[in-house]
């Protein structure tokens, strides 16, 4: 398959672009920096430059054309600010989905965050509030497109950089917990598989339940 992986110098992106690779698969990087381009040829990934702050729909959708499916893994960071927290994680999203459909790309996997559904506590930090309320809206849009998208939401907890265990909990009902990058990463694989795992938001942490079992167990 060839899976057109938006932030795709990202830490998962760059896990999944191995994984992928080390199958058999076509994964593309979209990515802003030229500089990153070896680095996610070092993962597998072919490398495609393209902005998404500045991208137009029509140019987004050149660089989907021919792709079985999409990840849109991309993020503004933990250093960035309020503004790039709803230009990359909420108007790219955006930006992605609107390309995707408008390529012919049905399916398409967005990474999000565990229970940005829920009300932000009084007092949290102006950034993490930003954050959770550009990924809620960016999930809210997607959910919107299930005449045009095959899509699935995937939430993880706190994000780590451990090695991956190969078992998670996965479901709508989830508890907040910690996920390593790599179990990101193969999950995220799985459910490329699993079209079954369309129209589903899920949580994900780590878990006892192996990955394949684990996807399998949330397709109807």
């Amino acid at each position: 398959m060839r899976i057109v992986i938006a932030g795709g110098h990202g830490k998962i992106a760059l896990r999944l672009a191995g994984l992928l690779a080390g199958r058999g698969d076509e994964p593309v990087a979209l990515i802003r920096n030229p500089d990153h381009a070896q680095d996610v040829r070092d993962a597998g990934a072919e490398p495609v430059v393209v902005d998404l702050e500045k991208a137009t729909v029509t140019e987004l959708a050149e660089k989907l054309m021919n792709a079985d499916a999409a990840v849109f893994a991309a993020g503004a960071g933990p250093g960035s600010g309020a503004a790039r927290k709803e230009t990359v994680d909420r108007a790219a999203a955006v930006l992605t989905a609107d390309a995707a459909s408008l390529s012919g790309v049905r399916r398409l996997v967005q990474v999000s965050a565990i229970n940005v559904d829920e009300p932000v506590p009084e007092g949290t930090d102006e950034g993490w509030a930003a954050y959770v309320e550009a990924k809620r809206a960016a999930d809210a849009d997607l959910r919107e497109r299930h005449l045009e998208l095959d899509w699935t939401i995937l939430r993880p907890g706190r994000l780590t950089d451990g090695p991956g265990t190969g078992k998670v909990a996965l479901g709508e009902d989830v508890e907040r917990a910690a996920v390593t990058r790599d179990d990101v990463a193969a999950v995220i694989v799985a459910l490329l598989d699993e079209p079954g795992t369309a129209g589903r938001t899920l949580n994900l942490v780590n878990g006892e339940t192996p990955v394949a079992e684990a996807v399998r167990a949330v397709a109807p």
